[in-house]
């Protein structure tokens, strides 16, 4: 499992949330998504720690903090929804269905 963090400056590098998050525990991976055409940070990260424990108290001290003139958001993250190769519709559309 992951934990979120949201609500991120733009210019927040993976060494400041690697030294925020290393008072909590061993880190196992960080990840920052950028947007595919800027480059820039999207505003929220996931970092895995080496266990749940570790996950558990850095959420719980980390979520709500001011940190770098921003509010911060950290919870565990989400498992990651599918989604069907189409893009777009609704869950129960009927895709391709005719209508008369």
């Amino acid at each position: 499992m992951s934990v979120y963090v949201g609500n991120l400056a733009r210019e927040v590098t993976e060494e400041d949330l690697k030294s925020v998050f290393e008072e909590y525990g061993e880190i196992k991976r960080i990840h920052m998504p950028t947007d595919r055409e800027t480059g820039r940070l999207r505003g929220f990260a996931f970092v895995e720690m080496n266990t749940e424990e570790e996950e558990a108290k850095a959420i719980e001290e980390l979520d709500r903090a001011e940190w770098m003139g921003r509010e911060l958001k950290v919870n565990k993250a989400k498992p990651r929804e599918k989604r069907n190769s189409f893009g777009g519709g609704r869950k129960g559309d009927n895709f391709g269905a005719r209508r008369y």
